[in-house]
């Protein structure tokens, strides 16, 4: 970063109040340096990032951020505020600013800055020196990696040699924050960091003291030979900047202070440089710290391994020196199956989580894989409709009957083909969260009870019920300790030979037919809903559709409705849950895009762009174009919504739409049974959804003007504007 900070670029008296206010300070400084072409733009970009998700980090942390075409090369300004300022950390306000910038599509070094600032944040010290520096270039120099915390904070004793060690521990920062990650990872991960840094900052890893028996061990942290005890580690977070390389610095410190060997696989969001298969095959154990699946797992197989979250990595990495050196003690070892405390897809991040987070975590990882199937499927089924007209189900095969110039050909080939993806979901979400539980050996069983559900009539809540058994006989497998001899053939044929043996005995023998019973009579409860039943179920979608705008609950009620349809011949009942859950979906987006149109005054200029991409969202059925609307402003946006989704779900299933296509909004229209009144209910919803908005921003702008006299007032109006919407 040496030409990325300079003494111009830092501001250690800032005034700022707001985070936009500080975000505007520190720019000036880098306009004045040539570095940002056009401040409004950059800081308009710098917003839009923002609104996408906080840049606090616990710990009084603020790293706002962006890439933007108004920037000329990668800089780095700091301001310190006395009095601290809002960037949505758990903790409260931040006193450390760091204002990132890089040009478009600069990605390698807009991740340097970042992954390189993560390491350093992890040090005590360096945040406190820059809570104590008193001269704008020392500050630059201590960022930079020029100056160490001890000369910094004690300028009568410098030290060379420690300047030039921070110095190289910071060049070694940014060669390993690798490239490939995208930035959009870099934001969600820097802001995702919030959770962890609170600890961090209480305790160092660098000082933390290492248990007994760990720093007393010579004789436990080394062999016969007097060779060092050797740790392999792997680090990643689901976007694979901040918590991975926190996480590894975390790691080697620790291994330091306990006199092992550790060597760090960083692997990041979109790459990740392998360790040398010399260094895995002469470690003596294994640490994994990771909050989504290790790459390439099998290199480690063999070994004692402790599996973690990556926040333990950041926490408590003398404790778990301590465990694997226990581990390797006993002669405990891994199969190449994740370790029986890990969560290999998805995971939560920690040990201590609870079981309600992984059963909901290990079911949306089989729904998002899920969904891609419904989509594709349930698309072309509808298309083959239009195409073929609605006896198209009853066509024969197109491999017996094709005719190139007949289009109830080509519609009955596209209805056919939507089968044959139809016929995947149930197996693909039983498989997955099988994956979800206990990775590549849950895959297997998982299928194959998920194709027993399709056969036997289960359907969705068998296949629910085959995933979350498999996935639970084959950790309970990995958890019997296994010959060496064995080993390697586990993954590959005892795994999916005993597993596979116990679904399928459980699917067709035990629990089949209950849950095909239940399912027939869910179906059947559908098909009879009429009249005030029917109309509190639409509203109900509909609250569920707009309550957290693509998560879970979100997705329950998509998945709800989509499993209805994944059938050659849907019932009515189907068709229309799914048309009043497509149609409350579309209500968000298009509630904010026309909020900002009619009352522009109410939201930013970064808003207001939003606005312009909410009409296209909100028209696709993405409902996740109103999330940064969401996330500036939650209690007035979310509430609003669900009101207006929830009428327009109930509308949908007064006026009796129905939809066979699981996705694809107004451009599926001609695909909707009663498609001017369908249309009618969204924008029913969307009026009283921006109705709702505009009066409830309305109502609490008020308060500033009514102050408009006070001249104090009226100099801080811009502020008090800009600040507005993160407002709760």
């Amino acid at each position: 970063m040496s030409d990325m900070i300079t003494a111009d670029l830092v501001d250690l008296d800032l005034s700022a109040d707001t985070k936009e206010a500080a975000a505007r300070a520190l720019a000036e400084r880098m306009v004045a340096q040539g570095r940002v072409t056009d401040l409004e733009g950059f800081l308009a970009d710098v917003a839009a990032r923002e609104a996408q998700m906080p840049t606090g980090l616990d710990g009084g942390i603020g790293i706002p951020h962006c890439r933007s075409a108004h920037v000329t090369e990668p800089t780095l300004a700091f301001g310190r505020s006395a009095a601290g300022i809002d960037f949505g950390a758990a903790d409260g306000p931040a006193d450390l600013i760091f204002l990132i910038a890089a040009p478009a599509g600069a990605d390698d070094a807009h991740l340097t800055i970042l992954s390189s600032l993560a390491r350093q944040l992890m040090n005590t010290e360096f945040t406190s020196a820059l809570r104590a520096v008193t001269g704008a270039a020392t500050a630059a120099a201590l960022i930079r990696g020029d100056e160490t915390p001890s000369t910094a904070q004690a300028p009568a004793a410098p030290s060379e040699e420690g300047a030039r060690a921070a110095a190289g521990a910071a060049v070694g920062a940014v060669g390993a924050a690798g490239a490939g990650a995208s930035e959009d990872s870099a934001a969600a991960s820097v802001a995702a960091s919030a959770g962890a840094a609170a600890d961090t900052t209480a305790q160092a890893p660098g000082a933390a003291a290492p248990a007994p028996e760990t720093s007393a061990g010579a004789g436990s942290a080394a062999d016969s030979a007097g060779r060092p005890f050797r740790i392999v580690a792997v680090t990643s977070c689901p976007t694979g900047i901040a918590h991975t390389y926190m996480a590894a610095e975390s790691l080697e410190n620790a291994g330091r202070e306990a006199g092992v060997e550790l060597v760090v696989e960083t692997q990041g969001s979109a790459g990740f440089t392998r360790l040398d298969p010399a260094v895995i095959a002469a470690a003596d154990a294994v640490i994994f710290a990771h909050d989504v699946a290790v790459r390439d797992k099998d290199r480690f197989a063999g070994k004692p391994t402790v599996d973690v979250g990556v926040k333990a990595g950041i926490n408590r990495p003398a404790e778990l020196i301590t465990e694997v050196l226990a581990k390797a003690a006993r002669g405990e070892t891994s199969a190449s199956a994740p370790a029986p405390g890990g969560t290999p897809v998805e995971r939560a991040g920690d040990s201590t989580e609870g079981y309600g987070t992984k059963l909901r975590r290990w079911l949306m990882s089989g729904v998002s894989y899920m969904v891609p199937f419904v989509a594709a499927g349930g698309l072309l089924i509808a298309v083959g409709f239009a195409i073929g007209g609605w006896q198209v189900n009853k066509a024969p095969s197109v491999m017996d009957h094709f005719v190139w110039t007949q289009t109830d050909s080509w519609g009955a080939l596209l209805f056919q083909i939507g089968g044959v993806a139809f016929k995947f979901l149930v197996p693909v979400l039983a498989g997955y969260i099988a994956y979800g539980m206990a990775d590549r050996p849950g895959l297997v069983p998982g299928f194959v009870g998920g194709a027993i559900a399709l056969d036997i009539n289960a359907g969705f809540l068998g296949g629910l019920a085959a995933g979350l058994i498999a996935g639970g006989v084959v950790m309970a497998i990995q958890k019997v300790r296994i010959p060496a001899p064995v080993r390697g053939i586990m993954p590959v044929v005892v795994i999916p030979l005993i597993s596979s043996a116990i679904v399928g005995f459980l699917m067709l023998v035990v629990i089949g037919k209950p849950i095909a019973s239940a399912q027939k009579g869910l179906t059947d409860w559908l098909n009879s809903l009429t009249g005030t039943n029917a109309i509190l179920l639409g509203a109900l979608l509909g609250l569920m559709m707009c309550f957290d705008l693509g998560g879970p609950v979100n997705k329950v009620a998509y998945t709800f409705a989509t499993a209805g349809i994944a059938v050659s011949n849907p019932s009515d009942s189907a068709m229309k849950i799914m048309a009043a859950v497509m149609a409350a979906g579309m209500v968000p987006p298009l509630a904010m895009a026309l909020a900002t149109t009619v009352r522009g005054r109410l939201f930013t200029q970064t808003e207001r762009e939003n606005g312009k991409a909410a009409w296209v969202l909100g028209a696709s059925f993405i409902s996740e174009g109103a999330i940064p609307f969401a996330a500036a402003d939650p209690l007035r946006v979310i509430p609003s919504s669900m009101v207006g989704g929830a009428l327009t779900g109930a509308l949908s299933m007064v006026f009796g739409a129905t939809l066979r296509a699981p996705h694809g909004g107004i451009f599926v229209v001609p695909l909707i049974g009663n498609p001017f009144l369908y249309l009618v209910a969204i924008a029913v919803g969307v009026c009283a959804t921006t109705a709702l908005v505009v009066l409830l921003k309305g109502m609490r702008k008020q308060a500033p003007e009514t102050t408009a006299s006070d001249p104090a007032a009226n100099a801080a109006a811009p502020a008090k504007e800009t600040k507005q919407p993160v407002a709760a």
